[in-house]
């Protein structure tokens, strides 16, 4: 915790139950979408649940309006709430605001190692301590131990690889719902069969020696993964469908 006083923080269903007057159809699911955009960005407390000030209802509430009322997209809000953070005049909402001048990104690079302020990143070729890894996901040692214990989060070396960043998260959201680490197993186990599947498509493509071969079977295989994913959602959403219908 910072300074902010610990009495004066808000779990997410205190968080629900004054925005929820205002915008009724606001959910929790909603509230961690919007975390998970960035768009808010609550404490947590030691044991991993998040904790809301006044500041972050408030960063809310402005994000439900700008939805509600102006259909403003997520990346406009965005804007809006980065020239707040900047100190800088924010035109009324509705209007454009002006975009900073980008500085210049530098090139890919080797894998490296995050500073503490980075931990947030889930870039693959990012590198994290233990440490960085608990202090981006929010998480505690015993759920860590967890994922490692059933091949969720695997070490290599002496870090972790940017995935272990987005498991952990996900799995640290799930157990918000209930999941323990154990229900997440089959979700494991599917995975791994969709890799090998996928590494079966691309084997003609790695065998070839030709210039570029490499490159094109692993572009292939995030085209495949993506269309898997989507697959996935889609029969969810489905079964869910059908599951609450009957």
């Amino acid at each position: 915790m910072n300074a902010q006083p610990a009495r004066s923080l808000m779990t997410i269903g205190d968080v629900l139950g004054l925005l929820r007057p205002e915008f009724p159809d606001i959910t929790v699911s909603k509230i961690r979408f919007l975390e998970a955009e960035g768009l808010v960005e609550p404490q947590r407390s030691p044991s991993g649940y998040r904790k809301f000030s006044d500041a972050d209802v408030e960063r809310l509430r402005f994000v439900l309006t700008a939805q509600r009322d102006h259909y403003l997209p997520l990346r406009v809000i965005r804007r809006h709430l980065e020239a707040r953070d900047r100190g800088e005049s924010v035109p009324p909402l509705g209007q454009p605001v002006p975009q900073p001048v980008p500085q210049p990104v530098p090139q890919p690079r080797r894998p490296r190692t995050l500073v503490a302020a980075d931990t947030t990143a889930e870039d693959p070729s990012v590198r994290l301590t233990r440490r960085q890894l608990l202090d981006g996901a929010g998480i505690d040692e015993a759920l860590l131990a967890r994922l490692e214990e059933y091949g969720l989060v695997r070490r290599i070396g002496a870090h972790y690889e940017g995935h272990a960043l987005a498991v952990a998260r996900a799995a640290a959201a799930l157990g918000d719902y209930g999941f323990e680490v154990r229900h997440l197993r089959a979700v494991k186990a599917a995975a791994d069969r969709q890799v090998g599947l996928i590494e079966q498509i691309i084997a003609p493509q790695l065998r070839r020696r030709s210039r570029g071969a490499h490159e094109e079977a692993a572009e292939t295989a995030r085209e495949i993964a993506a269309l898997s994913v989507k697959l996935h959602a889609a029969l969810l959403s489905a079964g869910l469908h059908e599951s609450l219908d009957h």
